[in-house]
């Protein structure tokens, strides 16, 4: 349980261009803008804060603060923290940066990508059923239906990577390339 502490949050013009882009990009995302700018404001406060002080904030309406921190808490990126001597609610964000940006993957991926990879694998089974259809047109389906399939089986890998490990890997970046481009001459002789 934490201690109540009253110091206020304060929005710098950086921090406040922060959130309202924030916001774009979520709504970008399909996101609400105001549960992405709740997110922001509550990653960048630095301690708990209750629904008033979030609308007090951003200046919007603490109804529209209570259906956003539901969703948020739904997809773990906002959790309650009881504070002593205070019954209200307080909310904090995900502080870890690695951990925030895992679950907006992960959530995105379940949002959009997943649908949308059922999907094509509905129109790529009817068009090899059709006779009428191009040829051409179920080739290249068939194409991104496998690309598709690919960076979903390396996204299932790369999260079962720890993090220890994993930032490695990405740090080396072309660099990994690099040290596989051997081997890969020797594959394909």
């Amino acid at each position: 349980m934490t201690e109540i502490t009253e110091t206020p949050v304060v929005l710098t013009p950086a921090i406040e261009r922060f959130i309202l882009h924030w916001g774009d990009m979520g709504a970008t995302w399909g996101v609400n803008r105001s549960v992405a700018q709740i997110h922001a404001l509550l990653f960048v406060a630095g301690r708990p804060m209750n629904a008033e002080e979030i609308a007090d904030a951003l200046r919007i309406a603490r109804s529209n603060v209570s259906t956003s921190i539901r969703d948020l808490t739904n997809w773990g990126l906002v959790r309650r923290v009881p504070l002593r001597g205070d019954r209200r609610d307080f909310f904090e964000a995900e502080g870890d940066v690695w951990e925030m940006a895992s679950k907006i993957v992960a959530i995105r991926k379940a949002r959009e990508i997943d649908p949308a990879a059922e999907d094509l694998r509905i129109f790529l089974d009817e068009a090899k059923a059709d006779p009428a259809a191009c040829p051409v047109a179920v080739k290249r389906l068939t194409e991104m239906k496998a690309l598709i399939d690919l960076l979903n089986e390396w996204y299932e890998q790369m999260n079962r990577v720890p993090k220890s490990q994993l930032l490695p890997l990405i740090k080396l970046g072309s660099k990994a390339v690099d040290l596989l481009g051997p081997f890969m001459k020797k594959k394909s002789q």
